[in-house]
């Protein structure tokens, strides 16, 4: 699994600008092309160059794996429009769930296997997850916070986690995602580790700040190194 350090605008937070399952990656326009080359190459995705409700943090709102994405409602429509339109060569549903909390990215953690939600995500809202990404939908604090996705990141292999995660945040894991994960963090320190790093079960692109044991640990985790 290849891992790479990159920074977008200058930011060492790249998870907070970008979503990708192992078809695509959506990221927002202005990072440049050699960058955009080396994320494919590393990911094994096609690139799509969109924004969200006009911002960049496209990594904050875009949640899903490969059988859909999900968005907030805030989305525009030509930047729905878009996202379909690429979506659709790689057979990816794309949907609209309405929630008055729009950070799908922090509230949901999910794979191809299953999904864990904030408690905070309405039940209607968290059936349509269900639906569009074909999974079991799971509610459930982890640490005590309601903000799962920004406390892990995960694939179909495994996973890295921020490291106040405990035995019951772990059961979790196991029973809902059916993974294994390694404690970790990014960026020199940072613990909410979703924020500086994105990855699929292909490869891996950490910020650049991102440290020599911070990177072997992230790719135990996400590559399922684990006894």
């Amino acid at each position: 699994m290849d891992i790479i350090r990159m920074s977008f605008f200058g930011n060492s937070n790249i998870g907070v600008y970008g979503f990708t399952n192992n078809k695509i990656i959506i990221l927002p326009p202005g990072i440049g092309r050699d960058d955009l080359a080396a994320i494919s190459e590393t990911l094994k995705v096609d690139i799509v160059e969109a924004r969200i409700a006009g911002t960049i943090l496209n990594g904050v709102f875009i949640n899903g794996n490969d059988n859909g994405i999900i968005l907030p409602h805030i989305v525009f429509e030509e930047e729905l429009s878009l996202i379909k339109e690429k979506a659709r060569e790689h057979e990816l549903s794309v949907e609209v769930v309405r929630s008055r909390h729009t950070a799908l990215g922090n509230l949901l953690l999910c794979n191809n296997k299953g999904c864990i939600t904030s408690p905070l995500l309405e039940r209607e809202a968290q059936k349509k997850v269900s639906d569009v990404l074909g999974v079991e939908v799971v509610e459930k604090d982890l640490m005590k916070l309601s903000i799962p996705g920004s406390l892990g990141v995960v694939n179909d292999l495994g996973g890295a986690v921020h490291p106040g995660f405990v035995e019951d945040d772990f059961k979790t894991l196991l029973d809902v995602l059916k993974i294994k994960a390694e404690k970790a963090t990014v960026n020199a320190g940072v613990p909410y580790i979703r924020s500086g790093v994105l990855a699929n079960n292909k490869g891996i692109v950490v910020g650049g700040n991102t440290t020599g044991p911070e990177i072997l640990r992230i790719k135990r985790g996400l590559g399922g190194e684990l006894e």
